[in-house]
């Protein structure tokens, strides 16, 4: 039986240049023609370096998404006690990171790639959406005890009424990512949600 492969062995820089290589190519000729092979010679690392680290290629680009943001103090929503203007600053910022031209690319990608592959879908739901949706709900939940919200809502599925909207349009390509568009969704979510 072959012992697992020390993962913190790793080379940073390795796996630095590996990660910059993916987000790389995923620009310049789209995830669908990115290979492993091509993310390898492009890091000036050998092939079985990154199968030692990542499973698929659709982890290292997820790592490298994620890469991104490294750095970033983390997740920090809005409570001013105004419900409707911070959902409204949340929708707005949230937008920003979707069409932002550093990101858009690769979380296209990502969002194509999870369609069929299962781990890749954890992995991006756990360690992507999942720390926004928790924080999403639990600024809900700080309406609900305020009596903002009716205190029979279900706050996971009015998390999904707030963002299933965006990444539908998003997704699809349906229409703009706009201040009325964010302004809309939340009048209308609120409406549902209200005592």
């Amino acid at each position: 039986m072959t012992k697992p492969p020390d993962v913190t062995r790793r080379s940073e820089r390795s796996r630095r240049a590996i990660l910059d290589s993916a987000l790389d190519l995923v620009t310049a000729v789209g995830y669908g023609k990115v290979t492993i092979e091509a993310i390898a010679a492009r890091a000036g690392v050998g092939k079985q370096t990154i199968y030692r680290w990542w499973p698929s290629k659709g982890a290292v680009v997820f790592d490298a998404f994620l890469a991104l943001n490294e750095g970033d103090t983390g997740l920090a929503l809005p409570d001013s006690g105004d419900l409707d203007a911070d959902l409204r600053a949340l929708l707005k910022a949230t937008f920003d990171d979707l069409v932002d031209p550093r990101f858009e690319p690769t979380y296209r990608a990502l969002h194509a790639e999870i369609q069929h592959n299962a781990a890749l879908a954890t992995d991006l739901v756990e360690r992507l959406l999942g720390p926004l949706l928790r924080s999403t709900e639990d600024r809900l939940r700080s309406a609900q005890r305020a009596g903002q919200l009716a205190p029979d809502v279900d706050l996971r599925v009015a998390v999904e009424l707030l963002y299933g909207p965006v990444f539908h349009r998003w997704l699809l390509r349906t229409g703009p990512l706009t201040s009325e568009y964010a302004d809309t969704v939340v009048a209308l979510v609120l409406r549902a949600l209200r005592p």
